[in-house]
């Protein structure tokens, strides 16, 4: 067996014992829908006022208290997210009772109201991680993010983050037509930024962006911004990877650290703003599998997940007669509508072209 080949078989052997023990590891808590922006992307569609109210933080800490019992607390990262998070009052409060019960705990921002005063609370209520979103240099950042401010707002964010030695934080970026050529110089841009962590997504036609063709690659895209990764993980002053979204054949482990593996439902379980508990917030609704308001947290984990751990029935449609299928196993969750039971698009298949 070739040395990728094997490599790969030992990554699907690790996935499948990572999937039989199940161990949660990392938390989404969507603790609001309520954002400060309206971004030309988002797939939740947020509003500034939602019509959900905010989840109580008691409701949420009252259902995860449980895990106290399964697991150390410090083998679980709590990310609050939104909308956006630091919409609410309370955000320090919560962090102050995380740590206390000894989970870690981090955000995860569009950096419009993370402000110095902000800064020092979030460290002081005990944040130990953060993720930034920065989508380009100014034009197409605050394109994107639909406000004229939103860039230098984010700028002031990422100044005060990459000053703090205690936070583990990262960038992210979503890439889109308008971006992807302008990537080399954001590079140059985060590293004089003193930015050692970037993740680089595509984006989903889900939510506001399924209807807006500016913002999804071709295929020819695509293959550029797989290439620009490879390159730019040369340069060991920043760390830059593909995010976990999907398998991308020929570019495995030239894109990111390991192999992919969609961990949804396997090592991360979110609690949504209406109570559900599923995966990543970002995977269609109709894979919530309970709700914190009538099941039981730790049940719902341990029992209610099969969907997204037995994932033999996403051998359908173009997946059914894949050669990648044992290594892509469907790819990852936020590409499928479950009730049609279809990939929205294939990464691997654009990769291949």
């Amino acid at each position: 067996m070739k040395p990728n080949r094997f490599t790969q078989y030992l990554h699907n052997r690790f996935r499948s014992n990572e999937t039989k023990l199940h161990e949660l590891n990392y938390l989404f808590w969507e603790c609001t829908l309520r954002c400060n922006l309206k971004c030309l992307h988002c797939g939740s569609d947020c509003h500034a006022d939602a019509r959900n109210a905010d989840m109580p933080f008691d409701d949420f800490l009252n259902a995860i208290l449980p895990l106290k019992k399964a697991y150390k607390p410090n083998s679980i990262t709590v990310a609050i997210t939104g909308g956006e998070p630091l919409l609410r009052k309370d955000l320090f409060d919560c962090g102050k009772a995380l740590r206390k019960h000894g989970f870690r705990w981090g955000i995860v921002t569009n950096g419009y109201a993370y402000n110095e005063d902000m800064h020092a609370k979030l460290l002081s209520a005990g944040m130990g991680a953060v993720t930034l979103s920065l989508d380009g240099l100014e034009r197409n950042h605050n394109w994107l993010r639909a406000n004229k401010n939103s860039f230098s707002h984010a700028l002031e964010a990422l100044d005060l983050i990459t000053s703090s030695d205690r936070l583990c934080y990262d960038v992210v970026t979503c890439v889109h037509r308008r971006n992807i050529d302008e990537l080399p110089a954001l590079k140059q841009f985060l590293i004089a930024k003193h930015v050692k962590a970037w993740r680089l997504f595509t984006i989903a036609p889900i939510g506001r962006a399924a209807d807006n063709h500016d913002l999804q690659l071709t295929s020819q895209e695509l293959r550029q911004l797989m290439d620009f990764i490879t390159g730019a993980r040369f340069d060991h002053r920043i760390d830059t990877k593909f995010s976990c979204e999907a398998y991308v054949g020929r570019y495995e482990r030239k894109v990111r650290d390991s192999y992919f593996f969609c961990r949804a439902g396997i090592n991360i379980a979110s609690v949504l703003s209406g109570g559900g508990i599923s995966a990543c917030p970002n995977i269609d609704r109709h894979f919530v599998q309970g709700n914190i308001y009538t099941d039981n947290f730790m049940d719902v984990w341990n029992n209610r997940f099969d969907i997204m751990r037995n994932r033999s029935w996403t051998k359908q449609g173009i997946c059914a007669d894949c050669k990648e299928y044992k290594n892509c196993r469907g790819g990852a969750l936020h590409l499928w509508n479950s009730a049609q039971q279809s990939i929205m698009t294939c990464i691997n298949r654009q990769c291949s072209e």
